[in-house]
């Protein structure tokens, strides 16, 4: 699995996402990702043991096709499925995203003690043996101090001490990839010990998202690349400049819009924010933009909204347009990719199962993650791994044949 040159292009897959959202494994766009995401793993603050967060979704769960006949003890659910995408797909690898914002408080506790962080290393590598994984993804939203910070990097190195041992076990030149979600807001970024944690990580994929929501008290692009008050672009260079090589930078980019209420457009007023998709607030890309909406873009900031003149609803989201200078961007950068937040937000697949209704009902256009794919070069083809001998269950042992 070595590096080989072409951007990355990493998408992430949330486990809550086959309920509602009507989005299992099987509509993941394959041809358009380097790299799967599967958010979240859970944490326990006690001990620190990483454990799937929902066992039914992630390995249970019979799909069609999956016999009922078979021994019991194998691998079903979401986990199955994307090993089989794996070796349909020779180019994608699976990481497991572990953390996330709802679980990242218990991560305090396990990264200042010792005998946490061993048995955190120990059940990940383990979890990346039993479900067919090539790596591991750590989001711990945010270290709030020096020691957290500095604690950080010693589970990363333990971390990238126990894969190099894990691959050698496996007498393979494999290397399983080791990544984090990584801040672009200066208050956490800057606390972060950033070139210690260069020398274990793969690559750093920036939150480019969220620089503004309904914690503001004025309406504004939530990811813009440049422009205040906070943006992409300077994230990008403070990274740059404690000395992360640029190909190991991943750009996030949402895959929805965040909504104010009862305003003029960015940099106004608002208040109250509307109803959103599935959460209050914040829209689904694929339902963007509204019905009565009209799109606005500003080229400088790169930054696009919609805004409703009967309504007073502005929703700041990434538009075709702006995917496509984002993936530019990328490009003329010299970053090694892109991040999106999340796959089943994405427009150009047809759920028909899924809740209609208003910020839900699907609005015509293309896909983001296709766009910002084709404007930021090719992406990379390395391999996978597929050899799992050490896991629990023998279908997976067995290469599911």
């Amino acid at each position: 699995m070595s590096m080989a040159p072409g951007k990355f292009s990493v998408g992430y897959f949330v486990n809550w996402g086959i309920y509602g959202r009507k989005y299992p494994p099987s509509l993941i766009p394959v041809q358009d990702l380097t790299h799967i995401l599967y958010a979240f793993a859970d944490l326990s603050a006690e001990t620190g043991e990483v454990k799937l967060s929902d066992a039914w979704a992630d390995k249970d769960i019979h799909y069609p096709g999956d016999s009922w006949n078979e021994d019991s003890s194998n691998l079903y659910g979401n986990f199955k499925v994307l090993y089989n995408l794996k070796k349909a797909n020779r180019h994608l690898k699976v990481l497991i995203s572990i953390g996330g914002w709802t679980y990242s408080p218990k991560f305090h506790p396990v990264v200042i003690d010792p005998s946490k962080r061993a048995k955190f290393v120990e059940s990940s590598v383990k979890i990346l043996e039993d479900y067919g994984l090539d790596g591991l993804d750590v989001d711990y939203e945010y270290p709030s101090n020096d020691e957290q910070a500095g604690c950080y990097v010693e589970l990363l190195r333990e971390l990238r001490h126990a894969l190099d041992a894990h691959a050698a076990k496996k007498s393979t030149a494999c290397r399983f990839l080791l990544t984090i979600a990584a801040p672009c807001g200066p208050d956490n970024y800057r606390k972060l010990h950033v070139k210690a944690m260069d020398e274990v990580l793969d690559f750093w994929n920036l939150m480019a998202y969220d620089f503004s929501g309904s914690w503001d008290s004025t309406s504004n692009h939530q990811a813009n690349i440049h422009g205040p008050p906070i943006n992409g672009s300077e994230a990008v260079t403070w990274y740059i400049n404690q000395g992360v090589a640029r190909n190991k930078i991943i750009l996030g980019i949402p895959v929805y819009g965040r909504s104010f209420m009862n305003t003029a457009g960015p940099g106004s007023p608002y208040s109250g924010i509307g109803s959103g998709s599935w959460e209050q607030g914040v829209y689904d890309y694929r339902a963007l933009p509204l019905p009565g909406s009209q799109v606005h873009q500003d080229p400088r900031a790169i930054a696009s909204w919609t805004y409703n003149p009967d309504t007073k609803e502005m929703i700041s989201f990434d538009s075709e347009e702006v995917a496509q200078w984002k993936g530019e961007w990328i490009k003329n950068e010299g970053l090694g990719g892109s991040m999106f937040w999340e796959l089943s937000c994405d427009k150009g697949n047809d759920r028909p199962e899924m809740e209609k209704g208003p910020g839900k009902d699907p609005q015509p256009g293309r896909s983001i993650i296709t766009i910002v794919k084709e404007n930021m070069g090719g992406i990379s083809n390395s391999e996978n791994w597929l050899s799992y001998e050490g896991s629990q269950f023998p279908n997976l042992r067995n290469g599911m044949n």
